[in-house]
């Protein structure tokens, strides 16, 4: 390797503007799931004093996190932390109604304790919410990064910018794509490798809407795939496992993939 490559490398170094670690902002999420859910923990044994003074503390380090981060230097990142506090019981609201959404939906889950603790589907719809109401609030970056770090946990792939509705149930949920501009309506359930996602990935579509709408009560099976800004899935419709979908279906559709069967005769058989 040659200076110039080096000097490139030095460059683009300087040219960086600070963000905390990926690593210290997971952290930050996953300390606040643990407080909000103690069932993560091995034997949480908190009094409501210092409850309170693990969410003073929690507050103080998101304030160091945005103070931290160049993209936030022109926000008042003391509202928005106050902000963000005030509306977590909201927040932790809507994660129930996932729990209790799972539990409803899936006959193998037992317990909340199992949920919470095991769930990746529930992991990744939680950690999305916090980052979707980061991002409301003007967050750069962060929310982002939190997402993907519950990518790269759980195999989910939500879009901090989707807007979601409550009791969303994602039942196993590796390989799930949900784009920014996705809009879930409540008690909807998404199976494995589905993809809600846009039918055009050019630049200049940035500021329009890409992804589907998924209204409530519907049912998306695995590996089906529904693109477009305008497409929307009717309340109450069922999309069955490996469907293309780049059409609006009204209201309680039923919509299918039938292939066709092919019979391969071996000599055991004959």
């Amino acid at each position: 390797m040659n200076d110039d490559f080096y000097l490139q490398i030095f460059n683009k170094q300087r040219n960086i503007e600070p963000v905390p670690s990926n690593q210290e902002i997971a952290e930050w999420a996953m300390d606040l799931m643990n407080l909000l859910y103690p069932e993560r923990l091995t034997s949480p044994d908190y009094s409501i004093n210092e409850i309170k003074r693990q969410f003073i503390k929690l507050e103080k380090e998101l304030l160091v996190l945005l103070n931290s981060t160049k993209a936030c230097e022109a926000f008042n990142n003391n509202v928005i932390v106050q902000s963000f506090f005030d509306g977590l019981p909201e927040l932790y609201r809507k994660m129930n109604t996932d729990i209790e959404a799972i539990l409803t939906g899936d006959p193998a889950a037992k317990s909340e304790f199992e949920v919470i603790r095991s769930y990746p589907g529930f992991l990744a719809i939680s950690l999305y919410r916090i980052a979707h109401t980061l991002l409301n609030a003007g967050v750069p970056i962060i929310p982002r990064i939190l997402t993907e770090h519950a990518h790269s946990v759980t195999g989910i792939d939500i879009h901090p910018g989707a807007k979601i509705g409550e009791y969303v149930y994602i039942d196993h949920g590796t390989g799930l794509v949900i784009g920014e501009t996705t809009i879930i309506g409540n008690h909807v359930k998404l199976y494995q490798g589905v993809t809600l996602g846009a039918l055009s990935v050019e630049k200049y579509m940035c500021d329009t809407k890409r992804h589907p709408s998924i209204e409530d009560h519907v049912i998306i099976y695995a590996g089906a795939t529904i693109l477009g800004g305008e497409t929307v899935v009717g309340a109450n419709s069922i999309i069955g496992g490996n469907v293309w979908l780049t059409k609006s279906v009204p209201a309680g559709s039923t919509v299918y993939h039938q292939s066709s069967v092919k019979v391969i005769e071996t000599k055991d058989n004959k």
